[in-house]
């Protein structure tokens, strides 16, 4: 059922809102300065002030979790058998109480720091240049252009024009004669490289960048794809599972080609995906995993069917993937933590809020995800970022532009909650650790979103007059559960 207060996060609205209250701390902290001779209101400069940090009560910071002394007692215990994944899970926390002992003793302040301009200059040399290391990606440089655009937005540095267009110029050389972005100029066409360029474009957002993408070969291409059940091949005579799905249903909304019967039977067989555990699988009948359950989950947003999931099996399931040591998520029962899941596991807590609140649970929170927010941000700013730039995995790995991408929306995604009538904040650390909001369908600006939105919707659904009336899973969502959101 659907309410007027519907608790779907970071709508265009909220982002106004956001946007506003951001002006308007700047302001209350210029005055701040000068606040011998300026009289600030106390309950304005606390109304900005708790929106924006991790405090008790009393207004005092929190203590991160890591300085608990407690906190090793969240540490895995075997039970006296040893395994090969208990074996792991130790090295790997071990790792992690590593890491936070060298905070500690760096650190006399439980202050985190977010690099932004570490993260910046790495992600602004991978725009002009990547090294022998990424040769292996060749198939996959759109995806490149929407992590680091992406990770860029979030941390609210801009895109030259100039590179803005050579992108699109780049991007417009990846599109496929008959539909579809392929993972390099020359290549075939995919769906994974089409959800990174069509995301990418409308990061960009210019006319120039919409003006690339080609509506009618795009949803022939689309077409070509669907099968019999539902599903979606991610290429010609390729593999089925939900990432398909969800790739072909985000971009036919975020473009407005959401034709009749595109999408025909694609709910049936995204609930076919979720299992006894309670998450999805990439095809039924298998494990549930973080990637694949987001792709499901998303899909069902878009195609306004969520809450035919066993909701509450899937909120068990994912809250407990959240890792009581490390903080971060992991991507399947019995797995290693890792930082993209940061986004993949943590994104889906917000498309469950927004579900459960409008199948009738009124009693969710209207400050809190249903995860701990501040785990996941101290996991993302201790242990994952590069000291020269970029964010990774876990201690001991690398950073990737892969990583870099995922584990900064996942940051976003524990500090933003709420929509316009129920906003809230927790910044964990400094006020220059808050990124932008991103939108938990897209994971792009829910700005962004709005506005390609609305450029497409002023253009009809190709060849649309020659189909039949749409099914009930070829609807677009409502603006309220949909692309507005």
């Amino acid at each position: 059922m659907k309410r007027n207060g519907d608790l779907f996060p970071l709508t265009h609205r909220s982002w106004l809102f956001t946007q506003l209250l951001r002006l308007l701390h700047q302001e209350i902290r210029k005055l701040s300065k000068q606040r011998e001779s300026v009289d600030i209101p106390a309950p304005l400069l606390n109304l900005c002030w708790q929106r924006r940090f991790s405090v008790t009560m009393d207004g005092i910071p929190r203590p991160l979790r890591c300085f608990d002394e407690q906190h090793p007692a969240e540490m895995f215990l075997d039970d006296g058998v040893e395994t090969v994944t208990s074996v792991e899970q130790k090295k790997v926390e071990h790792a992690i109480e590593e890491a936070i002992n060298v905070y500690k003793q760096m650190h006399s302040l439980p202050q985190p720091i977010l690099l932004r301009e570490q993260h910046y200059q790495y992600l602004k040399k991978g725009l002009r240049q990547l090294s022998d290391a990424y040769e292996c990606l060749d198939a996959s440089r759109p995806w490149l252009c929407f992590w680091i655009l992406h990770s860029l937005e979030l941390l609210e540095e801009p895109i030259p024009p100039a590179v803005a267009s050579e992108v699109c110029q780049f991007l417009a050389h990846c599109q496929s004669p008959t539909g579809g972005f392929a993972g390099g100029p020359g290549q075939h066409a995919h769906l994974a490289p089409t959800y990174a360029a069509v995301n990418a474009l409308c990061i960009i957002g210019t006319e120039e960048a919409y003006s690339v993408i080609d509506r009618e070969k795009l949803l022939d291409f689309l077409r070509s794809l669907k099968q019999p059940d539902g599903s979606f091949v991610m290429h010609i005579g390729g593999e089925v599972d939900v990432r398909s799905a969800y790739c072909a249903a985000s971009v036919a909304s975020l473009t407005n080609i959401m034709a009749p019967k595109l999408f025909d039977d694609t709910t049936n067989w995204i609930l076919s995906c979720q299992n006894w555990e309670g998450g999805l699988s990439g095809v039924p009948g298998l494990e549930a995993h973080g990637g694949y359950t987001f792709c499901g989950m998303a899909a069902l947003v878009i195609l306004g069917k969520e809450h035919m999931l066993d909701l509450k099996a899937l909120l068990r399931w994912v809250v407990c993937r959240q890792m009581r040591f490390e903080g971060g998520f992991q991507g399947r029962c019995n797995k290693l933590v890792d930082g993209c899941y940061s986004f993949w596991q943590a994104g889906l807590l917000p498309l469950l809020h927004r579900a459960l609140f409008n199948d009738g649970e009124s009693e969710l929170s209207r400050q809190w995800w249903m995860f701990d927010q501040q785990a996941l941000q101290e996991y993302i700013l201790l242990c994952c970022q590069n000291p020269t730039g970029g964010l990774l995995d876990k201690p001991g790995k690398s950073r990737d532009f892969y990583h870099t991408c995922y584990c900064l929306s996942g940051l976003s995604i524990a500090q933003h909650f709420g929509n316009m009538e129920h906003y809230h904040e927790v910044i964990l650390g400094k006020e220059e650790n808050r990124l932008a909001p991103t939108h938990p369908v897209y994971n792009i600006s829910p700005e962004k979103v709005a506005q390609a939105v609305q450029h497409f919707r002023r253009l009809s659904v190709p060849d649309s007059s020659r189909h039949a009336a749409p099914s009930a899973d070829s609807e677009p969502a409502s603006p309220s559960a949909g692309p507005q959101s």
